[in-house]
């Protein structure tokens, strides 16, 4: 009668090689699982396999996550999405299918401040990342403008628009928020060049068009930038009052009810 082997420690070994921590963690129990309720063969493989998966998934969200940026608390489950303009709404529900990164295109949200375009934006970038896994990278303007002088000073501009390219969307935050030197803005113009037809640009701003030549300082510089932005473009206007004020005179209100 032969002697039985024990083949754990070779088995725990070759998957140690191949990578694959969940199904080292998970297969002896699924193992005796799959005894009990007389799975397959086909079906034991399939659990620890589907169980590696699962876990593969997690892990690989939570590192688009942190490359992203992204501020976490800016949630779709944090938006009250009933503020929304009824065309707003519709275009957002379209948008979360994440079919316009492939195409390139951008996401231009304009409005007051206080009405929700940067939450607004935010809520759908992480929606991309943790629901089609898409590689997304959210920045303050003013920051990416920092950085991007730094990289220019340090002659590795082209490196740093080169890293920024690995994003599907990059989500630049408050253009135009605070006012910049022409030269200042001459970086950022390279990137939205760089990035035509090549990477969606994900932006909020609170100027419109029209007043854009006060963001860049000179006219033609200002036409090439929306002509680049809005040749394949998603336009959202958030023509609504500020969420800030309203919650801050509910809370007046409700104050003055309780005194």
């Amino acid at each position: 009668m032969s002697a039985v082997v024990d083949v754990r420690p070779a088995l725990l070994e070759q998957l140690k090689d191949l990578r694959l921590p969940t199904v080292r963690e998970c297969y002896e129990d699924t193992a005796r699982r799959a005894e009990r309720e007389t799975l397959s063969y086909e079906q034991y493989l399939l659990e620890v396999i589907t169980r590696e998966c699962e876990q593969r998934r997690k892990s690989k969200v939570q590192r688009l996550l942190k490359d992203s940026a992204l501020p976490l608390e800016k949630s779709l489950q944090n938006f009250d999405l009933k503020r929304l303009p009824a065309k707003a709404a519709r275009q957002l529900r379209t948008l979360l299918d994440g079919s316009f990164l492939d195409r390139k295109e951008n996401v231009l949200v304009f409005g007051n401040p206080g009405s929700g375009k940067s939450h607004l934006l935010t809520a759908l970038a992480q929606e991309l990342v943790v629901v089609k896994e898409r590689k997304m990278h959210f920045t303050k303007c003013a920051l990416l403008m920092q950085d991007l002088l730094a990289a220019k000073r340090d002659l590795r501009l082209s490196r740093e628009i080169k890293r920024l390219s690995r994003f599907d969307g990059l989500l630049i935050d408050d253009l135009g928020y605070l006012q910049q030197s022409r030269d200042d803005m001459e970086v950022v113009f390279t990137l939205l060049a760089e990035r035509y037809e090549r990477g969606s640009v994900l932006m909020t701003s609170n100027l419109p068009f029209s007043k854009w030549e006060a963001i860049f300082k000179d006219a033609m510089m200002t036409a090439a930038a929306i002509d680049r932005l809005v040749h394949h473009s998603v336009i959202i206007e958030l023509n609504i009052p500020s969420y800030r004020v309203e919650q801050a005179k509910k809370n007046q209100q409700a104050e003055s009810e309780n005194g």
